[in-house]
């Protein structure tokens, strides 16, 4: 990804030198809603990018060169062709400004042009914004949390929309 604007935001892909910076976003995110950082669980991930993201992507949302908010996604094995969105997080700052909404288009986007067929979200209920950010952007509830910190799983079939 070549990088996108939004307002005074950057959005760009993640580098090494991104690491603690980004954990310490989801970190700080997660204990506002009383939910558990995870760092050899469902965080690990952001620990290892390199590896985890290999087949998918990684973002950071930079605010005057300080990093204030993630977007990610990589390929899962739920069903054939589908990837899950991972690691949206916003701090307060980046948040009631439409970000979030653009984030979730711009994932979009990039998986569309993969050709990807399905993607899965899990959250957390606690997360109200997330959850109807999501479900008005046409996610529908699924079964099948894989996540222990996560109450909740979305799916959206791209190809199906597609179709006459």
């Amino acid at each position: 990804m070549n990088g996108l604007i939004y307002q005074t935001f950057k959005v760009r892909s993640w580098q090494p030198s991104d690491r603690t910076a980004a954990a310490a976003v989801i970190g700080q995110v997660l204990g506002e809603y009383g939910l558990g950082w995870e760092p050899e669980g469902a965080d690990r991930d952001v620990l290892e990018v390199e590896d985890c993201y290999q087949q998918g992507e990684f973002w950071v949302v930079e605010l005057e060169g300080k990093v204030v908010g993630t977007a990610a996604y990589y390929p899962i094995e739920r069903s054939e062709n589908a990837v899950e969105i991972r690691k949206m997080y916003l701090l307060p700052i980046a948040r009631g400004q439409g970000l979030g909404r653009f984030l979730l288009q711009a994932l979009e986007t990039a998986i569309i042009q993969k050709g990807i067929a399905e993607i899965w979200i899990e959250t957390a209920s606690v997360l109200k914004e997330a959850v109807i950010l999501y479900e008005k952007s046409g996610y529908e509830p699924a079964t099948g949390v894989e996540t222990a910190r996560c109450d909740r799983v979305y799916v959206k079939r791209l190809l199906a929309e597609e179709a006459p």
